[in-house]
């Protein structure tokens, strides 16, 4: 049997999700590997939108993609040591640095910052100042819930023509910027929860959008349109 290439994948496909890109993404964008996370969903919506998405630990892939995502799921520290036991530290700062767009999605987002309550000890790539920590101890942990997102001054991203976007959450601990101006968006779940921040071409995420059905892949659209990822 034949296989179908992409375009004909990306046509078959148009029909699960209202943002559909119409054509397809010839850019790579490079998934990270570092052998945790949320590895392989993450890559497949993007495919699913158009987009050339590999998933790689590789070096130079992740340095010359048009954009990079930074998935995770798990323990912060676990995620940190697999990340520099396999020298991609570097690698991320090197992509921050260049300007290129980077998504971090869950525990790929609170990597981005300082440090976590849940490991102490552990540096994290401190792209984004500021701490992790536990959600209160009054609310459930984690948050296992689809919630709403509150965007406060509009993003070319996160907003939405002020429809309401629900998001797929499932965390324990949440994002502490030291700079207010970095978050982007919360949630409230016993109060105000960070649920994204943006520091200069990096774009964090807590929740999930490769998991939050046609409110996530039109999320994930609007940054690859955005970005210039076509």
């Amino acid at each position: 049997m034949q296989s179908e290439s992409r375009v004909d994948l990306c046509h078959r496909r148009k029909a699960c999700c209202d943002a559909w890109p119409f054509e397809e993404r010839l850019m790579t964008v490079a998934v990270i590997d570092y052998g945790i996370g949320n590895l392989h969903s993450a890559q497949k919506a993007l495919r699913t939108l158009g987009a050339d998405a590999v998933l790689t630990d590789s070096a130079d892939v992740i340095t010359s993609a048009a954009g990079v995502v930074l998935p995770g799921v798990g323990n912060f520290g676990a995620c940190m040591n697999a990340l520099r036991e396999r020298d991609l530290d570097g690698v991320v700062h090197a992509v921050v640095d260049s300007g290129r767009p980077f998504l971090g999605i869950c525990v790929g987002m609170q990597m981005l910052f300082d440090s976590s309550e849940e490991a102490p000890g552990v540096d994290g790539l401190g792209v984004v100042g500021g701490t992790i920590r536990y959600l209160p101890a009054e609310v459930r942990r984690p948050q296992m819930q689809w919630n709403e997102l509150i965007v406060g001054t509009p993003d070319p991203v996160l907003s939405r023509d002020g429809d309401p976007q629900w998001m797929y959450f499932v965390h324990s601990l949440s994002a502490h910027p030291e700079n207010a101006e970095d978050v982007a968006a919360t949630v409230h779940y016993g109060g105000s929860v960070t649920a994204a921040c943006r520091h200069d071409n990096v774009l964090a995420v807590q929740f999930h959008p490769e998991k939050s059905g046609r409110a996530g892949l039109a999320m994930l659209n609007r940054w690859l349109s955005h970005e210039g990822i076509s």
